[in-house]
């Protein structure tokens, strides 16, 4: 968060002397105000059945995944979610849930809150908050903002963790947040994964790509 105010600075202390500053804040002004009608229609609109985000003051729709893609979602999420489940560290979600940014929101293939998080969740909660963990298996349509504007959110807005998960090869990319800025701290596709945002889990990276690798990661996992 104080790398996101130092980076606010920065932006401003350009135009803070300007001229044309009050022009520059009406229209800014103009643009967030017409942003937060389409982003409360958004909400309005959406239902439980859509795949569907909000990003950059436009609504992204979300087609049908790919059988590989669908895989190591569920490899990573059974994992993932046995593991926090048993050990009672939170809750883990997948695909249709809505995480709220102060200006996007994204619906990640998987997702972990830690206790603290959870313990606000309701039955009926659609929008839910800022995750510790998020991960995103990589698609030709989602990968630009999966590296691009979702990286950049989940680093400013205190996602101590992120995976971007490319299914296709069979590699995974670790980043650990550390003063605010996204250090990677693995990619391959081979070795083990030692989570940080959820403690203690670890466990061998073919596990989320390979079936048979999976069920013994999970019997590790669970004792």
């Amino acid at each position: 968060m104080i790398r996101a105010m130092h980076f606010t600075e920065a932006l401003i202390a350009p135009i803070k002397s300007s001229p044309f500053l009050p022009e520059l804040v009406d229209e800014l002004s103009a643009i967030l105000t017409a942003e937060r009608q389409r982003r409360q229609k958004f909400y309005e609109e959406i239902t439980p059945e859509m795949k569907a985000e909000f990003v950059d003051g436009e609504v992204v729709l979300h087609s049908s995944a790919r059988n590989v893609h669908l895989d190591v979602t569920y490899n990573v999420a059974t994992l993932l979610g046995s593991y926090v489940r048993a050990k009672q560290l939170g809750e883990v979600k997948i695909e249709k849930c809505l995480v709220v940014f102060p200006r996007n929101d994204y619906e990640p293939d998987v997702v972990f809150f830690s206790e603290a998080k959870t313990a606000g969740l309701k039955h009926d909660t659609m929008k839910f908050p800022i995750p510790d963990l998020v991960v995103e298996v990589l698609s030709e349509s989602t990968e630009e903002r999966d590296r691009g504007v979702k990286f950049q959110d989940y680093e400013a807005h205190g996602v101590s963790e992120y995976w971007i998960v490319d299914a296709e090869i069979g590699v995974l990319e670790q980043y650990i947040l550390e003063d605010g800025k996204y250090r990677l701290r693995m990619k391959s596709g081979s070795g083990t994964l030692a989570s940080v945002a959820v403690d203690g889990f670890s466990v061998p990276l073919e596990a989320f790509f390979e079936s048979s690798a999976n069920t013994g990661a999970l019997r590790v996992l669970l004792g």
